[in-house]
């Protein structure tokens, strides 16, 4: 019978937890990745989720998009100075910190 090992974290107010070294490391694990759990006998188990789960409406919009260029090449165009300048004017004091946890609110 193989011989576990036990190791705990604790949950936030928020119902998040860092995952310890010893159980990202063991699972492979890096910032972004998902996790899935599977429930059996009150027991609890989690793994990496290896594969990418295909958004269906993503996909379909996207392939509408490759078709529209496809068919109409001439309809692609640049983005010209002005309204790259445009964006960078909008977006210049928006700090984003992709790794922060979500609200509630999502």
């Amino acid at each position: 019978m193989p011989t576990s090992t036990l190791f705990e974290s604790t949950l936030t107010e928020r119902y998040q937890t860092t995952i310890p070294k010893i159980v990202r490391e063991t699972l492979g694990l890096g910032k972004g990745d998902k996790l899935k759990y599977s429930i059996d006998a009150g027991k609890v188990s989690i793994a990496r989720v290896d594969e990418v789960d295909n958004d269906p409406i993503l996909e379909g919009f996207l392939a509408f998009l490759a078709r529209d260029m496809e068919r109409h090449p001439e309809r692609i165009q640049t983005v010209d100075s002005g309204l790259a300048q445009r964006i960078t004017s909008l977006t210049r004091n928006i700090q984003v910190d992709l790794d922060q946890p979500l609200d509630e609110d999502g």
